[in-house]
């Protein structure tokens, strides 16, 4: 099957509209929308390709096609973010979100705090210190959308008080948490890193969302974000959340964790969506 990267684009920017017609949302197709746009189709149709590679090629394609679809994912929040805040604020956020998830991700697999006892396999490569140097990276593509939601929804952004940024940090750390309901099931299944006691939601310990909620809102309380752009950001998580819904529903046969998070990190999206349409009017 071929994909056409203009079409897929101009479907992404067709959504951005419907987006703003559905929601009242205050959007304006530009030139870098048009980027963001491509960005975006290019990691859309690199997550779509990841069952059609598995289908081809078998499970041995399956690091490789969920590295790329990581990758294009995180260039593209790099991207809008760059947009926003300029090369020097993102590279120095980027590196202290890389440099604090992968400690608390060393010190998880080797002690068992924050997240509970777990080990990473071999399959993930390269690693530094027994954990997979995408890791770091998939945090980082995830945080700011994470915080563009709880931006939306405390209504927080600029400069903020110790009490409003700890409601903020929470809140982000609530959002990105939602995220891991879909994502810790689907990748111990797929044997990326392994429980030592695999009980509680779907065979991952309870401790392990606390441990999620904690290191987002450590990091989040740390990198202090400012203001980023509402739209294309919530655009990442809406779809995030619509592609691992699907995806582990219909594909990966996880039912539970689907409807789990479909329902939770949903309810954020909704939220969310809800709460900017309401600041623009």
């Amino acid at each position: 099957m071929r994909y056409n990267l203009n079409q897929t684009t101009g479907k992404i920017l067709k959504m951005m509209n419907m987006t703003h017609q559905l929601f009242n949302l205050n959007l304006k197709i530009t030139s870098q929308h048009r980027r963001i746009g491509t960005l975006l189709g290019v990691w859309i149709l690199a997550m779509i390709s990841v069952p059609i590679q598995t289908w081809v090629w078998g499970e041995t394609a399956l690091p490789r096609a969920i590295t790329i679809g990581l990758f294009t994912q995180f260039i593209a929040v790099a991207y809008i973010t760059n947009q926003a805040w300029g090369l020097q604020r993102t590279a120095l956020t980027f590196v202290a979100v890389a440099v604090m998830t992968w400690f608390a991700e060393f010190i998880g697999s080797s002690t068992g705090l924050p997240f509970g006892e777990y080990n990473y396999t071999d399959i993930l490569q390269p690693q530094f210190g027994h954990v997979p140097l995408i890791i770091p990276i998939a945090w980082f593509m995830m945080l700011p959308p994470a915080w563009v939601v709880a931006q939306s929804i405390t209504r927080f952004s600029g400069q903020k008080t110790i009490r409003q940024h700890l409601i903020f940090a929470s809140v982000s750390a609530l959002a990105l948490t939602a995220w891991d309901l879909f994502l810790d099931p689907q990748m111990v299944n797929w044997n990326f890193w392994i429980w030592d006691y695999p009980v509680g939601y779907f065979g991952i310990p309870w401790i392990n969302y606390f441990g999620w909620f904690l290191t987002a809102f450590i990091v989040t309380m740390v990198v202090r974000p400012i203001q980023l752009p509402v739209v294309p950001l919530l655009v990442v998580y809406g779809v995030v959340w619509f592609l691992q819904s699907f995806g582990q529903f219909f594909f990966w046969n996880q039912q539970g964790p689907a409807i789990v998070g479909f329902v939770v990190m949903g309810f954020f999206l909704f939220i969310a969506i809800q709460r900017y349409r309401e600041q623009i009017r």
